[in-house]
């Protein structure tokens, strides 16, 4: 008996609602083997909070969702200078892949990206992802020039003697990216900075070094994350270092619990900054000396950030923290700007 071609109804684009979470954990529990519920319901409610910074599509056929991809706005993470999409999941029912929904739902992507002044959409995988690897180069996906590099929490001992002499220099701006090794994080923060959790009050200070580094004028993107931090304590990790009674530098991250296969909690080291006329003092390793400590009690096993591949002196300090390259590579797709 002849078997007859499954005949497939027309898909349609729209944004993801509220109401798709049990389709989309569905569709995404197929991908990964296990349920992300968690992660997923995160993202949807933050783009609720800030839907101005997430970009979020659903594919539907008439009776119900087959596909999704979430991503959100990058506005000045990683010391990114242009607005950018950063596309951190998406997945395709089994029985309706092979008929461009993926490549559907990338479009959507990238002309909303284009319509709010996104200059590019980024994201990672591992190397050993072949199929992802494969669809992002059909797409138009390039190597990024930066490296994504990474530490675990709880390596290694952190010596006074190899800081005060062995150590290399923080850098005397921004992006003093620090890695302390894992145990004496109290004493660094003790001895090197009054080291506490972010509060509102803090925004000011944090915007006037980050203008001081910078140039620029980000309170936007700061106070942004800032709330993200104060609205949920369990995704955000963001710090203030104090000397003299002052906020002299500030720590934001984020627990990153599932883009694109990730089997662990991840934190991602967002943005740090230290007043130049602090620099040189350990402001930047007793920020991440506490942050490590912080996401040891939040079981979080590793940190990674991101860090243009020209910035030599950036990459030699924290590889001398401890911190190497990994199998996630970063990616960019260049966007049109709209008409």
């Amino acid at each position: 008996m002849m078997s007859m071609p499954v005949a497939h109804r027309p898909h349609t684009i729209r944004a993801l609602a509220p109401a798709d979470l049990a389709a989309v954990v569905a569709i995404d529990a197929e991908d990964e083997g296990r349920s992300r519920r968690d992660y997923i319901e995160r993202r949807l409610r933050a783009a609720q909070r800030e839907p101005g910074l997430h970009a979020q599509f659903a594919a539907g056929d008439g009776e119900g969702v087959v596909g999704f991809m979430l991503a959100r706005v990058l506005a000045g993470e990683f010391g990114q200078r242009r607005r950018a999409l950063r596309l951190e999941a998406m997945g395709v029912r089994t029985d309706q892949r092979g008929q461009g929904i993926g490549r559907a739902l990338f479009g959507a992507l990238g002309a909303w990206g284009a319509r709010h002044g996104c200059s590019a959409i980024r994201t990672t995988a591992s190397w050993h992802d072949t199929a992802l690897l494969n669809w992002f180069d059909g797409l138009g996906f390039e190597l990024a020039p930066e490296v994504i590099v990474h530490s675990r929490v709880d390596g290694g001992a952190y010596r006074a003697e190899r800081d005060d002499a062995e150590a290399p220099a923080e850098p005397a701006r921004e992006i003093d990216y620090g890695r302390p090794e894992a145990n004496d994080h109290e004493r660094l923060a003790r001895d090197r900075a009054d080291v506490r959790s972010m509060t509102p009050a803090d925004l000011d200070a944090i915007v006037r070094i980050d203008h001081t580094i910078t140039g620029r004028d980000r309170r936007e993107y700061i106070a942004s994350r800032l709330g993200e931090a104060m609205d949920d304590t369990s995704v955000r990790v963001s710090l203030t270092a104090r000397c003299d009674g002052t906020v002299v530098g500030s720590l934001m991250s984020r627990a990153d619990l599932g883009d694109f296969g990730r089997a662990e909690p991840v934190a991602v080291l967002d943005t740090i900054g230290v007043d130049p006329d602090y620099a040189r003092r350990g402001v930047g390793r007793a920020l991440v000396s506490q942050l490590f400590a912080n996401l040891g009690a939040l079981r979080v096993e590793r940190v990674e950030t991101i860090v243009p591949v020209r910035d030599v002196r950036m990459l030699g300090f924290l590889n001398a923290l401890g911190f190497e390259p990994g199998a996630r590579l970063s990616f960019v797709r260049r966007l049109p700007e709209a008409a």
